[in-house]
């Protein structure tokens, strides 16, 4: 698909987003039209083209292989209805500072809390972009204890219950921090520090560090380093806390959010992903939209109470109006104003409300016939 447009590709609104996806049949057109804009593609095979099936379903044109729509997301299998899965993207998109589990069961009047909490841990899940850029430039790197201190440790990096997370900052740029990388750690020895500063910076890059000797081979793997000793700033009169500055303000911040919006009940095994959730909304804290980080939550859901796709007609054509766009049966037609002229648009719905007419006399002849049926049972009954 295309560079995403707001108010073409996904809402710019909740007022918009509540139009577009009133029912399941309507989000499950849009997940349609955002995983194959061009058509049915086969995930196994590559062919376009196939057909579907009555159960919903696709089969390739070319391996007979059958797929679905939600077929390999996040929200396959799920007995949660759609619409509940968007309006958790959305409020999990939206929320500068996110949504607990408690919080979204409460919005949505889900059945239980680990539903809930399930859901939000799907969608964290797809938040680290595969194949992401690594920070350049000049990086701060540290490491912190999640959890804060904890008394009757020997010294500032020993073991304990608490979990040893590295931070990498980027400095410097016109606004001062920016992006940020985090990690969970299983100690602070070299084996366990270079492969994060390696997986999160790029070579060449120039990495500020303290005296930790964990960071001392950092030279012999492509990064300049600058080393920042707290016992010399100390014997200067100086205040330690400040020798890495950015990077101590981002560990305060992830602290904060934790206790905040967490209430700091985040279990270790699950910490990386609070972590993930962090770092892709500190890096986006200046994004002008925040409904195109819901985009890919919409294009990974799933829809459990499915409908007929031949009897929503009408429901098409409302979805196609907020949307800017239409879907016939078999075929796309984009509705955009940037695509389409009046005309053009309105000979694609004169050609869809036949059918949707159609659709709705069989429906009520069908009606008009079980009512029969029920008053001669009626009639039966009396005599």
């Amino acid at each position: 698909m295309e560079q995403p447009r707001v108010g073409t590709h996904y809402p710019r609104s909740t007022g918009e987003f509540q139009a577009w996806f009133r029912t399941d049949a309507d989000c499950l057109d849009y997940l349609d039209w955002v995983r194959w804009p061009g058509g049915f593609t086969c995930p196994s095979c590559g062919h376009a083209g196939g057909w579907r099936l009555g159960d919903g379903r696709y089969e390739c044109a070319g391996c007979h292989g059958r797929t679905s729509v939600t077929a390999g997301t996040i929200f396959d299998r799920t007995r949660t209805p759609l619409t509940v899965w968007f309006t958790a993207c959305w409020l999990f998109a939206t929320q500068k500072d996110g949504v607990s589990a408690q919080s979204l069961q409460r919005s949505l009047e889900i059945g239980s809390y680990p539903t809930a909490w399930a859901m939000l841990h799907r969608l964290r899940s797809v938040l680290v972009r595969p194949g992401r850029d690594r920070l350049s430039g000049t990086v701060e790197v540290d490491e912190t204890f999640i959890g804060g201190p904890e008394p009757g440790l020997s010294g500032g990096r020993a073991k304990g219950k608490k979990v040893l997370t590295g931070i990498a900052v980027e400095v410097g740029g016109p606004r001062g921090i920016g992006r940020c990388r985090m990690a969970v750690l299983a100690d602070a020895s070299a084996e366990s520090l270079n492969p994060f500063i390696t997986g999160a910076v790029e070579p060449g890059s120039t990495v500020v560090t303290d005296a930790w000797q964990g960071y001392s081979g950092l030279r012999s793997l492509g990064y300049t380093r600058e080393r920042r000793s707290q016992r010399a700033a100390r014997a200067r009169g100086e205040d330690p806390g400040e020798l890495l500055p950015n990077v101590h303000r981002v560990a305060g911040l992830a602290k904060r959010w934790l206790l905040g919006t967490h209430q700091g009940s985040v279990e270790p095994a699950h910490l990386q992903s609070y972590l993930n959730e962090f770092t892709f909304r500190f890096n986006r804290r200046r994004s002008g939209n925040r409904g195109i980080d819901g985009c890919r939550g919409f294009g990974a859901a799933r829809s459990t109470g499915r409908r007929s796709r031949e009897l929503s007609v009408g429901q098409r054509v409302t979805a196609a109006v907020y949307s800017g766009r239409l879907r016939r049966a078999g075929d796309d037609h984009d509705l955009s104003a940037h695509h389409r002229s009046g005309e053009e648009v309105r000979e694609a719905v004169r050609n869809v409300l036949p059918r949707a007419g159609a659709v709705c006399q069989r429906f009520n002849g069908l009606r008009g016939h079980q009512a029969d049926i029920a008053d001669r049972l009626g009639s039966a009954r009396l005599k």
